[in-house]
């Protein structure tokens, strides 16, 4: 069904003669119907479907708006960002440009290091300040739902106020903000060696605090010989698992520790970065239900050339979901059309698979598919409105923006 039953008692507004790019998997490649049109009731969609079949009760909405053919999509899912931290390393990255090692920018203070130490020195307001920009970005080009970890803390205190700052990100702006725990990203130096007592005195007590103060939707980590063992990621992900939270982890990003496996052995929503996932790796994430979240600003900015297994995830019927990772080290990105293009140039990803990265896959890396992702009836009424003639506009142009309306539970937003 395209609908459901409505009281009309209540408000409804109508967008009409849209081309839909509906993400729905039962209509086809990006589930498209032409000449369609999508009714809302407050902040929900009723109705998505063909102009032709919309039920009489919804033809009269007391706002009707007129698409003029233009394509509309489900808004924007950033699922994997860092988006809340202070300072900036771009004095980093002209010291690599200029042959600095990794080791010489640690010895000067670069690295996480100066990231921890910058965002430590900033109060939870300033924080949302410093975030504002690069949300706003973001939100500009049709976004509507973004992902935010912690992890630039490393102390109790601090991976809060970072969680704290991301829940005040969605009362400064129109954004679903969707929250991720990550104090298992990097072991402070006075931790150095001693992962385990870390973990005991920082990362469980801190996610206790994180839950009982409601901050948290899911629980991440870092998996890697540079970070923490699989056994040490059990660890915190046994942690979240009383808690009730789901979990997803960065794994396979440098080496294989097998960290996707373990992700998976937990349902884990997601796995991220995987370019050195090898075919057991995505079959067990397939069985899991664990979506491949791909980010080549990472790939990009840190000039990898070990790709991700994107036929061994096809192969095995891994989902995949794309992001921006932005992160002021290693993927200073914040535009989803970009990733888009990157994903398809440097990946090779398929249209369907950039566009569904952004949308549908992105809302089930976060858990929240049943929310948003697609546009159909029952879901919140998140969607974006573009100047194109087809959708493959959206990938293989570099740095245009051809969005026209933001809409964001209903409600139009003035770009």
């Amino acid at each position: 069904m395209n609908g459901y039953e409505i009281s009309s008692a209540e408000r409804t507004s109508l967008w009409r003669n849209a081309r839909l790019a509906t993400f729905r998997e039962d209509l086809g490649p990006l589930g498209i119907i032409e000449k369609g049109a999508v009714a809302m009731r407050g902040d929900r969609i009723v109705y998505a479907g063909a102009e032709s079949e919309l039920p009489s009760a919804l033809s009269g909405a007391e706002r009707v708006i007129d698409c003029e053919g233009r394509w509309m999509t489900p808004a924007l899912i950033d699922c994997h960002t860092h988006l809340v931290h202070g300072g900036n390393r771009a004095r980093e990255f002209q010291m690599r440009l200029d042959s600095a090692t990794y080791e010489e920018i640690a010895r000067a203070g670069g690295g996480i290091v100066s990231t921890v130490k910058a965002t430590n020195a900033l109060s939870v307001d300033e924080l949302v300040e410093a975030a504002l920009p690069r949300l706003d970005t973001l939100l500009s080009e049709g976004v509507a739902t973004v992902e935010v970890k912690s992890g630039y803390g490393l102390n109790i205190e601090a991976e809060l106020n970072m969680l704290r700052a991301a829940r005040k990100l969605a009362q400064a702006r129109p954004v679903r903000i969707v929250t991720s725990y990550l104090a298992a990203h990097a072991t402070p130096p006075e931790y150095k060696g001693r992962n385990a007592d870390y973990i005991d005195d920082v990362v469980l007590p801190g996610l206790n605090r994180a839950h009982a103060e409601g901050l948290v939707d899911a629980v991440d980590g870092f998996c890697e010989g540079i970070a923490f063992s699989p056994a040490d990621i059990a660890r915190v992900f046994d942690g979240a698992k009383a808690l009730g939270l789901p979990v997803k982890l960065h794994a396979e990003q440098l080496s294989d520790l097998g960290g996707a496996k373990l992700a998976a052995s937990y349902g884990a929503l997601s796995a991220d970065h995987l370019e050195y996932l090898d075919a057991d790796g995505a079959a067990a994430m397939a069985r899991a239900g664990t979506v491949a979240v791909l980010l080549p600003g990472a790939f990009y900015t840190l000039r990898e050339t070990q790709l991700p297994p994107v036929e061994e995830l096809r192969a095995a019927g891994t989902r995949i979901a794309i992001a921006t990772d932005c992160n002021p080290g290693t993927s200073p990105l914040t535009s989803l059309l970009l990733t888009m293009n990157m994903s398809a140039t440097l990946f090779r990803l398929t249209l369907e698979e950039c566009l569904a990265g952004v949308t549908r896959e992105a809302a089930r890396a976060l858990g929240i598919l049943g929310e948003t992702g697609t546009i159909e009836a029952g879901k919140s009424a998140d969607l974006a409105l573009w100047d194109i003639e087809a959708p493959a506009e959206l990938i293989y142009r570099i740095g245009f923006n051809p969005l026209s309306e933001r809409i964001f539970k209903g409600e139009r937003i003035a770009q």
